[in-house]
């Protein structure tokens, strides 16, 4: 009897330890099955990455940080720049654009406008070699807007007051306890003014478009897909397949290989936008919008 169980004594061992650990190696084996390859070519490096900036232009860290990577990815040929959002914020639209502006000067850039190109949008595409437009989508609105509301009607009839120290003229610009002044209007059109003038400075530049003719392709106006095209704010028409096949031919690579996106990571950065979104609307706010 001995002898039998001496003899089945590894096996006993080996089978203890599963039940034990049972619940240990069915996370491991989780964990192996969703970060596994799909395929033996997911080991092959992706030559073509595809970025998307989706949404309210608020939070572009990860995205700015996508488009450095793969400027600096010496395996990456080119990008498809996947754009749908209705603008934003100024300076994460400028940080984006300025991302693309570095990107197109090392590896060929297409934007493909999914929906929406508008404002911040079309601000953060404009350094791209072409842009391809959905026929659907909704393209321009090259413009600035700074807007709050007065609500001291209200606070009369709730009766709240507001106290205020300050020091600086302009220190209460934008506050909406009270309606604003000549003065404090003419302030922020100063701001906003100086803001749309550079805008339409770097479509221009980007697109290589006369700014004397701002009045045609800026002025806040919103074009349809084919109406962008004839005004000079998109290259072509056509749909992700079409702007996939674009990059591919700039970029002369014989085979496109696509990057996947996580899906953890991609929800974490929708998380962040939305977040940021949120977070954004409680507060005034100058948007290219």
């Amino acid at each position: 009897m001995e002898r039998i169980k001496r003899l089945f004594s590894p096996l006993t061992a080996t089978l203890r330890f599963i039940q034990e650990h049972f619940k240990a190696m069915l996370f491991l084996l989780l964990l192996f099955l969703i970060f596994m390859p799909a395929s033996e070519e997911s080991f092959v490096p992706n030559n073509l990455q595809k970025i998307s900036l989706i949404g309210p232009i608020m939070e572009v860290s990860n995205v700015v940080e996508e488009i450095d990577a793969a400027a600096q990815n010496k395996h990456i040929k080119g990008v498809l720049f996947v754009v749908d959002s209705p603008g934003g914020a100024v300076a994460p639209s400028i940080e984006v654009a300025y991302a693309v502006k570095r990107l197109s000067a090392l590896k060929p850039v297409v934007v493909y406008a999914q929906g929406m190109l508008a404002s911040g949008g079309y601000y953060a595409s404009v350094y791209a070699h072409e842009i391809v437009a959905n026929p659907g989508a909704m393209v321009g609105s090259i413009g600035v807007i700074m807007q709050g509301a007065d609500v001291s009607a209200l606070m009369e009839k709730v009766g709240i007051k507001t106290q205020v120290v300050k020091a600086g003229k302009y220190k209460q610009v934008g506050t909406p306890d009270r309606e604003w002044t000549s003065y404090e209007k003419n302030e922020l059109h100063k701001v906003i003014q100086g803001t749309y003038d550079l805008f339409v400075h770097d479509v221009a530049a980007g697109r290589d478009l006369n700014i004397s003719d701002k009045d045609h392709f800026a002025n806040a106006h919103i074009f349809t897909a084919q109406q962008a095209q004839k005004v000079g704010l998109v290259d072509t028409l056509g749909v992700m397949h079409d702007a996939k096949l674009r990059v591919k031919a700039l970029s002369k690579v014989s085979e496109a290989r696509w990057n996947q996106e996580d899906r953890f990571d991609k929800f974490l950065k929708q998380f962040a936008v939305e977040s940021a979104s949120l977070l954004h609307t409680y507060f005034p706010h100058i948007t290219l919008r």
